[in-house]
């Protein structure tokens, strides 16, 4: 993301969705209808149904078409998993925007490779929940095609404590890798681990398409509970309004951040002498702890 693709103050409006979820065709508790109509009910969006995309289930990539309407729509998906990661994991790469007849991986067929196919069909690509199954940096390197990272998974934050992955990203950025970084819930039981990180994407409708160029971009923000009403740049300083918060930072390479406490704050002007040259990213943080998180903007 430069500093031309924040995606505030462009013609169209925000949109609230999911990226990672899965339903009966996989290792979800619920079927298809009941997992949509759950998110619309909420009010959600757009949701991807992200099922397991393996031989050992029977539907490779789910079909969520039927339950679209006039202000809900889904984005076709799927998790993949191929052979073998450092520690000898299978692979989980997130794959959004995949065409339903996207062909199995093929038993030779690795990871990178899988997901290098999947980029080439269209796909947002994901590098999903690292922390959760010990993903290294190694590893991501090998995806140099992927836009972004799965920054928080909140069903690997409330289940094992190994859901947070902004530190993952950082390293990647401070090595010149230019991604973003999304929230997502990665539900399967719709109890306690849906509902918790989301992310809000600009786009001019609410269109599969459309929400599949700006995730691709960056026009995006990532949540557990607070917005981000603006970030504007000024020739030396970022302005960020926000709902009432707590905490409103920026940080970039390596230690250098910027930081404003207060109570109930919704607008810090922060001084960007720091980051010219390199990349900044925005967090807001409330009173009850809950994160909202800019992608990255480069500055150079």
């Amino acid at each position: 993301m430069t500093m031309d693709t924040l995606p505030f103050g462009r013609p169209g409006r925000f949109y609230r969705g999911n990226l990672h979820t899965h339903s009966t065709f996989s290792d979800g508790d619920h079927p298809v209808d009941r997992v949509c109509n759950a998110y619309r009910d909420a009010g959600y969006d757009f949701l991807t149904l992200s099922d397991h995309f393996m031989d050992y289930y029977k539907y490779p990539v789910t079909d969520t078409r039927p339950y679209r309407t006039k202000d809900f729509t889904t984005i076709i998906g799927a998790e993949l998993h191929a052979p073998r990661t450092e520690l000898g994991e299978l692979w989980h790469i997130k794959a959004v925007g995949l065409p339903l007849d996207f062909a199995p991986g093929a038993k030779d067929e690795s990871g990178p490779e899988l997901a290098r196919r999947a980029y080439e069909a269209g796909a947002f690509i994901g590098i999903v929940h690292p922390s959760w199954y010990g993903l290294t940096h190694d590893d991501a390197r090998t995806l140099p095609f992927a836009h972004a990272v799965e920054i928080y998974n909140h069903g690997s934050v409330v289940e094992v404590d190994r859901g947070h992955d902004w530190p993952f990203l950082d390293t990647l950025l401070n090595e010149g890798k230019r991604m973003s970084g999304y929230a997502s819930d990665d539900a399967h039981y719709l109890t306690h681990d849906w509902q918790g990180g989301w992310i809000m994407v600009h786009a001019e409708a609410l269109d599969p398409d459309a929400l599949l160029a700006s995730l691709k971009a960056g026009r995006y923000y990532s949540s557990t509970g607070p917005t981000i009403e603006d970030i504007a740049l000024g020739d030396d300083t970022v302005t960020v309004c926000s709902s009432p918060a707590s905490a409103i930072s920026i940080m970039g390479v390596a230690s250098k951040s910027e930081t404003k406490i207060g109570k109930g704050m919704t607008t810090a002007s922060l001084p960007l002498r720091k980051f010219k040259g390199s990349w900044f990213r925005v967090t807001v943080i409330d009173e009850a702890g809950r994160r909202a998180w800019s992608n990255p903007v480069w500055l150079d």
